[in-house]
């Protein structure tokens, strides 16, 4: 219900499609969660003999081009036909084809996309073009196509939407704000339907050496790629960097019941803080993390014995997975204990400002099948990583109201609440 808006309408997910690395579409994504694949092996999209981190997440059986018009190619960053696959399957999902909608309604259907570092990989390559003598290699719309803002201009203009067209750059919350940003425009009446989610595919060799000189990438398993990302685990060693989308349908709960739409969930709360305090380190105290978890059940009007499953950010870095743990604690008090949780990174790797739409797909798995996916590599946790983390295994249990939690560069905080219609 959103109890924070003026005009509260109710703002329900009708339609999910997504590109990942342990499948693609909705099914194939949910079926390898369940099962714990392991999306992360090692590069082949470039050479990585001199980096110490030789592996991602990637998504090599992706045929991008099949996506994306011939003459577009070599104009477009490999984000725009991540992000059109995954809008294509989610509006077809919902039962919708935006090209066959009145202009009216296209005017106040819209596209808001969450992304971490947008088009910088195709940046990296056009630059590469220029300043070795192949400029004619490189894109006459390299300036356009690298700002974040096209990725939903892409989307708009390939589904002839007129309505607003957003990217949401907060580093790795940016999915979990755009699809609140989504949800408000909606539930305010400023639009009908929305496009939102999140995109990013940040696996490029300047951006992999930019990890490796901030020594947040794990470098000891490129031998054993699918060990590699361990969240809440006592020997991680780091993140793993991932890539995919994951894009929802959003209208209003009146407007899916009359056109007998399946709902998946309804959006029901959303909490943002910031630690003011570091550009990439958390707060040790973990209070402001907490807070907006607080908030976001706040605004769903619950407490925290109603959450049955909280899907964490979980990057496998040691600090970041043992303040999440004490700041779960402090927002769900004597209840943190008794609520199963998972890290979904630990089967796909990192998609930077994809992670909390990766996670929500995560949820909505739960609230829709009663399967809880599973945190894999998770032999030996860190004694001060003590929660209910459901380890390697998946669990079968019913849950009506999930929170996803999300944590970005700078000290960024955002949750969202979720919950079975």
């Amino acid at each position: 219900m959103l109890s924070g808006f003026s005009v509260p309408r109710r703002v329900v997910i009708t339609g999910f499609g997504c590109v990942t690395p342990i499948g693609i579409g909705r099914e194939a994504y949910w079926g390898s969660l369940a099962a714990g694949r392991s999306g992360v092996r090692r590069i082949t999209s470039f050479d990585t003999s001199e980096f110490n981190v030789q592996i991602a997440a990637e998504i090599p059986e992706f045929d991008w081009e099949s996506e994306v018009d011939y003459q577009d190619r070599r104009h477009v960053p490999r984000t725009v036909p991540l992000a059109l696959r995954a809008a294509r399957e989610a509006v077809t999902d919902a039962g919708l084809d935006p090209k066959e909608l009145p202009l009216d309604e296209r005017r106040s259907f819209g596209v808001v996309i969450g992304t971490g570092g947008g088009g910088l990989a195709f940046t990296e390559k056009q630059f590469g073009f220029w300043f070795s003598g192949n400029e004619r290699k490189g894109s006459i719309y390299t300036i356009p196509s690298s700002t974040h803002g096209g990725l939903s201009s892409e989307i708009s203009m390939v589904f002839g939407l007129h309505g607003l067209s957003h990217v949401i750059s907060t580093g790795c919350t940016s999915s979990t704000d755009a699809i609140f940003y989504a949800a408000q425009h909606i539930a305010l009446g400023k639009q009908e339907m929305m496009l939102a989610g999140g995109v990013d595919s940040p696996i490029a060799p300047g951006i992999l050496r930019g990890f490796e000189v901030m020594t947040v990438v794990t470098k000891e398993w490129n031998n054993e790629p699918e060990r590699a990302s361990r969240p809440f685990s006592k020997d991680r060693s780091g993140i793993v960097i991932g890539e995919g989308s994951w894009i929802y349908v959003l209208e209003t709960l009146e407007e899916a019941e009359r056109r007998g739409a399946r709902i998946y969930a309804e959006i029901t709360g959303y909490g943002v803080t910031c630690d003011a305090y570091h550009r990439v380190r958390l707060e040790e105290n973990g209070v402001e993390p907490a807070r907006a978890m607080t908030l976001a059940m706040q605004d769903a009007g619950i407490g925290p014995e109603e959450v049955g499953y909280v899907n964490l950010h979980g990057t496998s870095t040691q600090l970041n997975d043992r303040i999440e743990t004490q700041a779960v604690k402090l927002a769900f008090g004597d209840h943190a204990r008794s609520i199963p949780m998972s890290a979904t990174k630990s089967q796909i790797g990192h998609p930077q400002g994809a992670s909390g739409a990766a996670g929500i797909g995560a949820a909505l798995l739960a609230l829709n099948k009663g399967v809880i996916a599973p945190t894999i590599n998770l032999d030996e946790p860190d004694p001060l990583c003590d929660l209910d983390y459901v380890p390697n295994t998946h669990r079968e249990q019913d849950v009506n109201i999930a929170l996803c939690n999300c944590i970005g560069f700078g000290s960024k905080n955002s949750a969202l609440v979720l919950k079975k219609v």
